[in-house]
């Protein structure tokens, strides 16, 4: 009785300690993003960080094509969101998704200068003799490429000034070429041309959306992540008002 009266207070610490203990933090959450949605997202992660501030979120920057390829071959992302609806959906087909695949946003395209001002010429400035080099993001793999490709075919430009491309990996890419001198005008995202960084180093002007087929931006869940909280958490964060919101701000339709 004596050894178990003096047990009792030991007992009874270790009890408040385990009850102390703080619980772990979810797992994270990886996403896989289209490079027009790196202003957008951070935008997107602070509102959702004060509404789930345990939930870490890791967010990778790329070509929508090459996260295709990659998702193809296994890649450990829990959510993809594309720069357009094929790629999600051929993942889809191939039964590498947890469900079908959302649209969240349409986007749109802007030829962008900080060495002349585009908007008074419009398209036509790109024949400025003073514009040597024009950066726009690979047709190969980037949905904006094949967007911007589409809009130089429609105003009869593209034979033109193909000489004078420069492809970027991806339209982040294509904007780092665009600011830093490699170009000398980009066909860029509205989206980063809203960004502060190129709001106060250029001018844009805005491609009428019926110069290309829509750039229609969906996500999709994958197969890893069905069942997982935290990317049924997200999802449904980006279908809510102050989403919609924030996308709006960065020019998605």
């Amino acid at each position: 009785m004596f050894r178990l009266h003096l047990a009792l207070p030991a007992l009874l610490l270790l009890l408040c300690l385990v009850g102390a203990t703080p619980p772990q933090s979810a797992a994270p959450l990886t996403i896989a993003a289209a490079s027009d949605l790196q202003y957008v997202m951070d935008s997107l992660l602070t509102i959702y960080r004060r509404q789930q501030p345990q939930q870490q979120v890791k967010v990778v920057y790329g070509s929508s094509g090459k996260f295709y390829q990659q998702l193809s071959h296994g890649a450990p992302f829990d959510i993809y969101f594309s720069a357009d609806s094929n790629y999600p959906r051929k993942l889809y087909q191939q039964g590498l998704t947890a469900s079908a695949p959302q649209r969240y946003a349409t986007g749109r395209l802007v030829v962008w200068s900080k060495k002349l001002d585009p908007r008074p010429q419009g398209m036509n400035i790109l024949l400025n003799p003073a514009i040597h080099k024009i950066a726009m993001a690979n047709p190969a793999h980037a949905p904006y490429g094949q967007k911007a490709q589409e809009a130089l075919q429609h105003y009869g430009l593209y034979d033109k000034l193909k000489p004078r491309l420069v492809l970027g990996e991806n339209i982040s890419q294509t904007a780092q070429y665009a600011t830093t001198g490699a170009a000398d005008a980009g066909i860029l995202a509205l989206s980063l041309a809203r960004s502060p960084q190129l709001r106060r180093q250029g001018h844009y002007y805005l491609i009428p959306a019926d110069a290309h087929t829509p750039l229609e931006q969906a996500y999709v869940v994958i197969k890893r992540a069905a069942g997982n909280p935290a990317a049924a958490s997200f999802t449904a964060f980006i279908s809510s008002a102050s989403a919609k919101a924030a996308l709006k701000r960065y020019g998605f339709e």
